[in-house]
């Protein structure tokens, strides 16, 4: 099964649709074949985790072919235990899987192709993160890389608004990607930013002074600001012109790689580095965990303190505390 999953025409099913599906799936007839297909297509909207979870349904169901468990009736708890136990990924991975494995059986059951869900039952691994991953800049060196990127071409102020917004509003990039020029407004005397989160959600927060007067200068360089409806950050050609086709979470990356690099900041910075750096300095400089939580757009207060890296330095005064 390609985790790319593309819905197939119902007149088609029967002819292509049955060998890409797994298996066990094709072998319990039509009807468990279309539940299959729109498990994926209609209840899970964010891309990602689509294809996160087609890959995981993908690699199980090719583990239960290995192991002889041909039929869903088949699937029992010990089964989705077993491959739990024996999965060779980072606990978070194994995760990931179960719940890919119990949302599937859920709508499968729901949609009267087996009568109970057997991972219902099944317990994952414990995984507890209290420290984030994310490598962070300081604010100084954040500051280096903005007064890096020189602005002598759209490129240049292109790269700085962009890298300035996710620092200013600790903007994931996919949600920096998918702007348009109409979501940066003026309400009032100031500009304000609108973006469009994790499932579906709009999140519209004040700009600050110099992410406006980074998109200001972007906007009055590229020419593109009676625009409202095109993409705000864009591709540029060969000759380095700025066209119509929105920047990819890709094309970001590499452009963060290159300016940390022409900045002699750490090969490990990307783009999750600015939501983590700004969020530390907002915290450094007297916030609330609170209301960076609002500014982040996120969901609990514990996930913003994974990004929150106030506490990781450790004075000298402190070490010599260490009397022997």
């Amino acid at each position: 099964m390609s985790a790319e999953l593309v819905p197939i025409p119902r007149r088609d099913l029967s002819r292509a649709g049955m060998e890409s599906l797994p298996a066990a799936i094709g072998r319990a007839g039509e009807a468990a074949a279309w539940r299959f297909i729109e498990f994926f297509a209609a209840t899970i909207r964010n891309r990602n985790t689509r294809y996160a979870y087609a890959e995981a349904v993908s690699q199980f169901f090719a583990w239960c072919e290995k192991h002889r468990v041909y039929t869903l009736d088949q699937v029992k708890p010990i089964v989705i235990a077993s491959y739990i136990e024996n999965h060779q990924g980072a606990n978070p991975t194994v995760k990931q899987h179960l719940a890919a494995i119990r949302m599937l059986f859920d709508f499968l059951v729901t949609g009267q192709i087996v009568p109970m869900n057997p991972a219902a039952s099944v317990r994952g691994p414990k995984y507890v993160v209290h420290r984030g991953k994310t490598p962070v800049l300081t604010a100084d060196q954040a500051r280096t890389l903005l007064d890096s990127i020189k602005t002598d071409s759209v490129v240049g102020l292109r790269d700085r608004a962009l890298i300035g917004l996710m620092c200013y509003t600790f903007a994931r990039v996919s949600a920096v990607t998918h702007m348009r020029v109409e979501d940066y407004y003026e309400n009032g005397k100031r500009g304000w930013i609108r973006l469009h989160e994790k499932g579906g959600k709009r999140h519209e927060v004040p700009a600050h002074h110099n992410a406006e007067a980074y998109l200001d200068a972007y906007l009055d360089g590229a020419a593109i600001r009676d625009e409202k409806k095109s993409p705000l950050f864009r591709s540029v050609d060969k000759q380095k012109k700025i066209n119509a086709n929105p920047l990819t979470r890709t094309d970001v990356l590499r452009m963060v790689k290159r300016r940390a690099l022409d900045a002699g900041l750490p090969s490990s910075t990307c783009c999750h580095t600015f939501r983590a750096t700004g969020i530390t300095a907002y915290l450094e400089n007297g916030g609330t965990i609170e209301n960076a939580q609002a500014i982040a757009a996120h969901e609990s207060p514990r996930t913003t303190k994974l990004y929150d890296r106030t506490g990781d330095e450790i004075t000298l005064d402190e070490v010599e505390r260490i009397v022997i």
